[in-house]
């Protein structure tokens, strides 16, 4: 990665944060308590096996399979997130914003709240389309939500906490990228570079 490449990549972390910080963000009340209450990584909870889902959008449904033609990138995750979910999708931006023209015509990302409770459609909405435009922000009810995180492995847990919030959620953090027939072909790990997502999706869109 060039100097250049890596200033583009800095201001993009430290833009998203901002926005976080600006319009999502809920601060913590006054406590006397000396507990704290830490965001935490989860790992897997089973090997990802993909297949088909149906979430919410803004004003209307979405199933995996009208996303055939496309790769998508899906990630697993919630607006209130305070460095987690902000850094992967910046890291996802980053990919995003090297693609040609013609190729995020092929390209969604698909941002899936775990925390339907906070996140509506439209909250959701707005929170991807900070990011990027190509990113789709989605969720659904609970049960349904439990359905789809077991396909793709993906394990997520609510710890009450002393924060305004109430509560905050742990939450596995992995990029997944299915190919153009919605079939899973690469779980990658928190902290992937954007290079490393560029080139795997190339590689699916040339298939």
């Amino acid at each position: 990665m060039n100097k250049n490449s890596l200033a583009i990549g800095l201001i993009a972390i430290l833009v998203a944060a901002l926005v976080w910080v600006l319009f999502f963000w809920t601060p913590t009340s006054n406590t006397t308590s000396n507990s704290v209450t830490k965001h935490q990584t989860l790992e897997l909870s089973a090997k990802p096996t993909g297949g088909d889902f149906t979430v919410e959008i803004q004003n209307a449904d979405l199933s995996l399979h009208d996303l055939q033609g496309k790769v998508v990138l899906l990630y697993f995750g919630y607006t209130q997130c305070p460095d987690i979910c902000p850094t992967s999708l910046s890291l996802m931006t980053q990919a995003l914003n090297q693609m040609t023209q013609e190729e995020l015509e092929k390209v969604n990302g698909l941002f899936v709240s775990v925390d339907p409770n906070r996140d509506n459609t439209t909250r959701l909405e707005e929170y991807t389309h900070y990011f990027h435009t190509n990113i789709i922000g989605a969720t659904a009810e609970k049960e349904q939500i439990d359905k789809i995180t077991k396909l793709y492995g993906a394990s997520y847990r609510i710890v009450k906490s002393d924060s305004a919030m109430g509560y905050i959620v742990d939450h596995s953090s992995y990029t997944y990228v299915i190919d153009k027939k919605g079939k899973l072909r690469y779980t990658l790990a928190h902290g992937t570079s954007p290079n490393k997502i560029l080139t795997v999706v190339r590689e699916l869109l040339v298939e």
